[in-house]
């Protein structure tokens, strides 16, 4: 068995609503000292198949099904 995990974030210059308002929640609840924010979105998929047969297959699902190219770039890793 080989997991892999994905973890999928925005590009740079594309808006994060959600860390963004994440970050001023933060802030109103009285922490101090952060400078930002990202969401990143992380998938851990355990597989039946060798390493580099499941890293190819990880950034199969990810051009596939994860992720929107256009606004988010993808990271396939072995755990």
């Amino acid at each position: 068995m080989t997991v892999i995990d994905i973890r999928i974030e925005l590009k740079k210059g594309v808006a994060d609503p959600e860390g963004t308002n994440t970050k001023k929640t933060l802030e109103s609840l009285g922490f101090k000292g952060i400078q930002s924010v990202k969401s990143v979105k992380m998938f851990e998929v355990e597989l039946d198949m060798p390493e580099k047969e499941a890293i190819a297959a990880g950034e199969e699902y990810c051009k596939k099904l994860l992720a929107n190219p256009v606004v988010q770039s993808y990271k396939v890793t072995l755990k």
